[in-house]
């Protein structure tokens, strides 16, 4: 490393002998870029190769270069200020003006830029993950210094299917608004869903709950091979039967495809059964025949 200095300090040196004063500043602030250019290639390398040594994700392993990025970025302005400047009392005039010029015109740039260092060191949520900020739910496509970037999720549709739109959230708003992420962890990606059933009064309840939990074991066997949580059935009165709550882990990112999947199951486990039926709003109609009197038309109405 010792070396690697040395050489630099000559070839600036070199360089300052053979080019007019005037411009030895800016030459040197060059010369400082590209051995930045240079020492980022070299550290980026090297430390990618060692994430991926540690099976981590890509965007685990995107996060932390871009932290090495930005901070690689902060060092360069310092250094080139210096090089320029050729003396450390510049340097201080000129971090102490633009610090002053940041803190008067840009309280909410820099603002984003603390918000965005709590989520690289924190981590509440990753690139991956689904979350909910300022009312808006949507997939952590990117995350910069300064925005967000949410793959939205409903928003043009109804229910929690991809919208193709892009949505740039301000880092400021983390530090007043409530984050909601989907992730229970950085190792858990499911979460509980559940899929309501109107059973009839006349279908065997025993029956009816065990038919809806195959049908959600149908389609959620892996979840449940990972997670080890069986779906379960929640049950409770309506006007018109009884309401079946089934509920079951699911992936978020796939919550749609798998309710829909395990209504299918249902609609045809029932539609197969005649000990099964769905309840809806509807009238009876019963006819009594009592002793020397003609039949009485009574009819009873089910909402």
């Amino acid at each position: 490393m010792s070396d690697a200095v040395d050489l630099y300090s000559r070839m600036r040196d070199w360089g300052l002998e053979l080019v007019p004063e005037t411009i030895t500043g800016i030459l040197s602030g060059l010369i400082t870029v590209v051995a930045l250019i240079f020492a980022y290639k070299v550290t980026r390398r090297i430390l990618v190769a060692a994430l991926r040594r540690q099976s981590r994700s890509d965007a685990q392993v995107a996060q932390v270069m871009g932290m090495v990025k930005y901070a690689f970025m902060l060092t360069g302005i310092v250094l080139v200020i210096v090089s320029m400047s050729g003396s450390l009392e510049a340097m201080g005039l000129t971090v102490a003006f633009v610090g002053m010029i940041m803190g008067w015109s840009l309280q909410r740039p820099v603002t984003g830029v603390a918000a965005w260092l709590m989520v690289m060191i924190k981590r509440p949520f990753v690139i991956g993950d689904r979350i909910i900020i300022q009312g808006v739910r949507g997939d952590v496509l990117d995350i910069t210094p300064t925005h967000i970037l949410l793959g939205e999720v409903g928003g043009t549709i109804g229910g929690e299917e991809a919208s193709n739109r892009g949505i740039l959230i301000p880092n400021a708003v983390l530090f007043d608004q409530m984050v909601t992420n989907y992730a229970v962890s950085q190792e858990s990606k499911y979460i509980l869903a559940e899929v309501n059933v109107r059973v009839s009064y006349e279908s065997d309840y025993k029956l009816a709950i065990s038919t809806l939990i195959e049908c959600a074991r149908k389609v959620t066997a892996d979840i449940i091979a990972i997670t080890g949580k069986d779906p379960l059935v929640r049950s409770e009165f309506f006007d018109s039967g009884v309401m079946m709550r089934l509920r079951y882990e699911t992936v978020a990112t796939d919550r749609e495809r798998i309710s829909s999947d395990i209504v299918g199951y249902v609609v045809e486990a029932f539609s197969n059964s005649d000990r099964l039926g769905f309840a809806y709003p509807h009238s009876a109609v019963e006819y009594r025949a009592m002793e020397g009197l003609p039949p009485v038309l009574k009819t009873i109405q089910s909402t």
